[in-house]
């Protein structure tokens, strides 16, 4: 399995990073590394993830760390991080979702 990141979810770690920093580098930095190997781990067992209940399809999962959700597509043998984003959040659909 290979990970692959959209660039909304690239903007999303930058975001969030941002604004952690805002009260601490550190922590940001600690929670933004956090986040990337949470991703990671997902290509152990895609399937393992919840099926994001916001959609209708199976190869749309989340997983959580914290209060984040990291939301992403199975497609053949790749794992696609779609967006990251706090769960308190209403997650935002967009056409490429």
């Amino acid at each position: 399995m290979e990970l692959a990141w959209t660039k909304r979810a690239q903007d999303d770690l930058i975001s969030i990073g941002k604004y952690i920093a805002e009260d601490n580098i550190g922590n940001a930095r600690k929670w933004i590394n956090k986040l990337r190997a949470r991703a990671i781990k997902i290509i152990d067992a895609p399937m393992s993830g919840r099926v994001v209940p916001e959609f209708e399809n199976n190869n749309i999962r989340e997983v959580f760390l914290g209060n984040y959700r990291i939301i992403y597509l199975v497609q053949n043998e790749t794992v696609l991080i779609i967006t990251v984003f706090e769960g308190h959040k209403l997650l935002i659909k967009t056409p490429n979702l």
